[in-house]
């Protein structure tokens, strides 16, 4: 039986084990998750937060990183200033970026979530509103949420990641994981 780790990663932490970056030191995965033989199935940035997955099997590693199994990932974003429904229709329809269109995104509007307070907390800007949305996709590429939200004219400010197909990081507080049978 293949062994699977929810990991609520903290803001700031790298998606890997160990730091081949800078001679600055970085958070990583280890200074959190101490069981041998699990590597992280796909990535999530340094500067977002959330639901990444750890598995000590291949093939499910490869059945939810890979792109061609279109495993949904649902992520909430906050983003600058008020999105309309023109903004939100565009990422349902597709954004065209540097690398190509994006599949269609789901895509709706909500109230600002009860999350954990971030560190460092974003930049507010008083002339300047932000909202919240809740945007699903089924595709994986590289920044792929922060490019689509900024192509639409809404950048984004906080990027959480909730969910990866039926996982999600609900119960589990920044930096702690919960480990569960697949």
């Amino acid at each position: 039986m293949a062994r699977l780790i929810l990991f609520n990663k903290p803001y700031g932490v790298l998606s890997q084990f160990t730091d081949r970056g800078t001679e600055a030191v970085r958070a990583t995965l280890s200074d959190f998750i101490d069981v041998p033989e699990v590597y992280p199935a796909g990535r999530l940035d340094r500067d977002s937060e959330g639901l990444l997955l750890l598995c000590d099997d291949g093939k499910l590693q490869a059945r939810i990183a890979d792109p061609r199994f279109k495993m949904p990932k649902t992520y909430l974003v906050q983003v600058e200033g008020e999105a309309d429904e023109a903004s939100l229709d565009r990422l349902r329809d597709g954004v065209h970026l540097k690398d190509g269109v994006t599949r269609p995104a789901r895509v709706e509007r909500l109230s600002a979530p009860d999350l954990w307070p971030r560190d460092p907390p974003i930049r507010v800007r008083k002339s300047v509103p932000d909202s919240w949305l809740k945007v699903t996709i089924s595709e994986g590429r590289n920044r792929q949420v922060r490019r689509m939200t900024a192509a639409v004219g809404h950048p984004t400010l906080r990027l959480v990641r909730w969910s990866i197909g039926d996982w999600t990081i609900e119960g589990v507080a920044p930096g702690e994981w919960r480990a569960t049978a697949v």
